[in-house]
């Protein structure tokens, strides 16, 4: 775009929706950053066009254009920055770029905003002065979630957008009433042996309407329909269970919300021990007396129940404590690079150590390297999930497993 096209997407920014600001704010405060914002994407320049009501000490405001190659979003898309920094002044790439030095950026976090092509036409980022180690795969997350909810609006801030919030309602109601859910199955193996222990059920939907399982997900919130997918897919998944050869275990993802649905645990209790359930995070656990309620029934007829992210930080922690969980699931920023790295593997192994008190399954989150393997059984890892062992597949394929270590 030239110079004054960058200027009418900068023009078309001030005034934005007030539930675009909303978004902004909430996420600033969440994730406790000075500052969120929203940029568009031209062929040139970033430019900002709306910004949460505080900004703290950033030099910032709705209108400023910079140049796309000094930008952090244009190395993010490219995977020359990583998404989550909570040290931007540590990082060798990011340290010395100008940017940084002039904004005085001390952490960062972004999430594209994506256009009806699903490619990058925005971002939504936040920046703080100091640095943040409270960054991580968490707070990615509540990046993305607003991220997919900002597209809904992106048409009021000039930028190429979504179909609107009423139509993928129509769909999400579509795909609850034709049942049109794909299940896809990623192994749990042994890591000394590549035999596959457990599968975890996912669902997959209409790409060109639900680019990822988050952005349908998100839909069904927005349409009320949030348990009854959950239940879908479920039981989906379970209509597979037959299929399993002897021994072998299914998970299904649920939220809190869905769990204290009465439906949900009849549903899991009525196919058997062989089905277990791993407690997901997409919506906040309000009540943990009427979960723990739901868990407990569930592990009592011997169905396992699963944490994720164990070590991602305080909300995973609460989980194990609170849940009892019988199989803990190690999360990938701890397994990824721990063969080269002293502090995840006693973080590591203490967390086994842990899982052997409490006489729980731990599973490691991740693993992508035969070193990372290797490290896992060192450390006293006995079951691991990742793509060296089997990316999300059918389930004739999940059950192959991987090849022995």
């Amino acid at each position: 775009m030239t110079v004054d096209e960058d200027r009418g997407v900068a023009s078309a920014a001030r005034g934005p929706a007030e539930d675009v600001q909303q978004v902004l704010d909430r996420v600033r405060e969440h994730l406790g950053m000075d500052i969120a914002f929203l940029s568009g994407l031209t062929a040139s320049a970033e430019v900002v066009l709306a910004t949460s009501s505080e900004t703290g000490p950033m030099q910032m405001a709705v209108g400023d254009v910079r140049d796309l190659d000094d930008t952090y979003c244009v190395r993010v898309l490219s995977g020359l920055l990583p998404p989550v920094l909570p040290d931007a002044r540590r990082h060798p790439v990011a340290r010395e770029l100008a940017v940084t030095r002039d904004l005085g950026i001390g952490a960062y976090l972004g999430a594209p905003l994506r256009g009806p092509d699903g490619e990058p036409v925005g971002m939504l980022c936040c920046l703080a002065r100091g640095a943040n180690p409270l960054l991580d795969e968490d707070a990615l997350r509540v990046l993305g979630l607003a991220a997919a909810l900002v597209e809904d609006r992106m048409g009021v801030l000039g930028l190429p957008h979504r179909p609107a919030v009423s139509e993928r309602v129509r769909w999400i109601r579509a795909v609850l009433a034709e049942r049109d859910v794909r299940s896809v199955f990623q192994p749990v193996v042994h890591l000394g042996t590549g035999e596959v222990v457990a599968v975890e059920a996912l669902s997959r939907f209409d790409p060109e309407r639900f680019p990822t399982p988050v952005h349908a997900f998100a839909a069904a919130a927005a349409a009320g329909e949030a348990v009854e997918l959950e239940l879908l897919a479920a039981q989906c998944a379970l209509d597979r269970l037959g299929e399993l050869p002897p021994g072998v275990r299914m998970s299904v993802n649920l939220s809190a919300e869905a769990l204290a649905d009465p439906r949900t645990a009849d549903l899991v209790l009525a196919h058997g021990p062989a089905v277990g359930v791993e407690v997901t995070e997409h919506t906040p656990v309000a009540d943990y007396e009427v979960l723990t309620a739901v868990t407990n029934r569930l592990r009592a007829a011997g169905h396992q129940v699963a944490v994720d992210d164990a070590g991602a930080g305080f909300a995973s922690l609460r989980h194990v404590l609170q849940l009892r969980p019988t199989v803990i699931k190690l999360d990938l920023a701890l397994v990824r690079g721990c063969d080269l790295d002293p502090v995840r593997r006693a973080l590591i192994q203490a967390v086994a150590e842990f899982a052997r008190g409490i006489d729980s399954w731990l599973v490691a989150e991740g693993v992508e390297t035969e070193h990372e393997r290797a490290a896992l059984r060192e450390l006293g890892v006995e079951y691991g999930q990742g793509y060296l062992l089997g990316r999300p597949a059918p389930l004739d394929v999940a059950l192959r497993g991987a090849a022995g270590g």
